[in-house]
C-alpha cells in the first residue's frame, strides 16, 4: 500500500490538537439527527443555532512566554469539530481561518464537512491546487449522500482528500469515488438515541479501500454495534478502543 499523509502521521506518532474557531451549526442531513454538538449544548443550555466566534479563534498563533508557538511543529489539528468549517453563517470569519492555516504551514489542519459543495465558493485566492498542510474530509452517512457529495470532493482542487463514513447508517459502496483519496475512515453513531451500525458494513468499506490500495481506519464502533447477529451496547469511552481491538485498519 502506498504511503499517504495519514499513514505517515500515524507512523510518526504526531501530536493531536483540537481547534474550534467558531461554534454552532444546523442539522443538514440524515447523519445529523443525533449530532453530538446539539446533545452537548442541550446539557449546558446553549443554543446550537447561534453561530458565534470562539475565544480560541487564533489558537494556532498563540505563543508561549519564550516566543514559541503553543501548538508544536507537526501537530495534527482537528479543526472546527463544534461546527462545519464550510457553514454559510461562518463566511465572515473563514478568510482569517484560511490565513491562519497558511501562516502555520508546519501544522496539519484537518476538517470534515457535509457541505463540500460550498468549498469552491469560499476558497482563498492563493489556494490553487490546495494547501499542502490542509486535509479535507467529506462526511457521508448513506449511499444517497455519498453519491451526492463525493463527486464534489473529487472534482475540486484538494491536496489531501479523506472520506469519512460516519455515522454509518447503512452499507454503502464508494468504489467509484476512491481515485485520489488517501483515507476512508468509518464509525458508528454515539449517544442515547444512536442508530445501529453493523460490522459487515464496516468490513465492506474496508474491502473497498483495500482493493483501491488506500488507507482504512475504523475509528469507533458507535453506541449500538451489531456483529454476527448480536447487538452490543458500547459506552462512549470504549467505542474507540473496541474499534481498535478489531485490528482491521490498513
Amino acid at each position: 500500500m502506498e504511503s499517504t499523509l495519514f499513514t505517515d502521521l500515524i507512523s510518526d506518532n504526531s501530536a493531536i490538537q483540537s481547534w474550534n474557531p467558531w461554534h454552532g451549526c444546523f442539522r443538514y442531513s440524515e447523519g445529523c439527527a443525533n449530532c453530538f454538538i446539539f446533545s452537548m449544548d442541550s446539557v449546558y443550555g446553549r443554543d446550537t443555532h447561534r453561530v458565534s466566534l470562539n475565544k480560541s479563534f487564533d489558537l494556532p498563533l498563540k505563543r508561549t512566554k519564550n516566543g514559541e508557538y503553543r501548538i508544536k511543529y507537526g501537530t495534527m489539528v482537528y479543526t472546527c469539530f463544534s461546527s462545519d468549517f464550510l457553514l454559510k453563517e461562518a463566511d465572515i470569519w473563514r478568510d482569517k481561518a484560511w490565513e491562519i492555516m497558511r501562516i502555520r504551514k508546519d501544522l496539519h489542519f484537518v476538517f470534515f464537512t457535509k457541505r463540500i459543495h460550498r468549498l469552491e465558493q469560499v476558497l482563498p485566492n492563493d489556494w490553487r491546487n490546495g494547501y499542502d498542510n490542509v486535509i479535507i474530509g467529506c462526511s457521508v452517512e448513506n449511499q444517497k449522500r455519498a453519491d451526492e457529495r463525493l463527486p464534489f470532493l473529487l472534482s475540486l482542487p484538494i491536496k489531501h482528500r479523506w472520506i469519512i463514513c460516519a455515522p454509518l447508517l447503512e452499507e454503502i459502496h464508494i468504489e467509484s469515488y476512491l481515485n485520489g483519496v488517501e483515507l476512508v475512515s468509518v464509525g458508528g453513531e454515539s449517544g442515547y438515541k444512536s442508530r445501529i451500525c453493523r460490522y459487515e458494513w464496516i468490513l465492506s468499506l474496508r474491502d473497498q479501500a483495500q482493493k483501491a490500495g488506500i488507507s482504512f481506519h475504523f475509528h469507533q464502533t458507535g453506541a449500538r454495534f451489531q456483529k454476527e447477529g448480536r447487538l452490543y451496547q458500547i459506552p462512549k469511552k470504549l467505542q474507540t478502543a473496541q474499534a481498535k481491538k478489531a485490528n482491521i485498519d490498513l
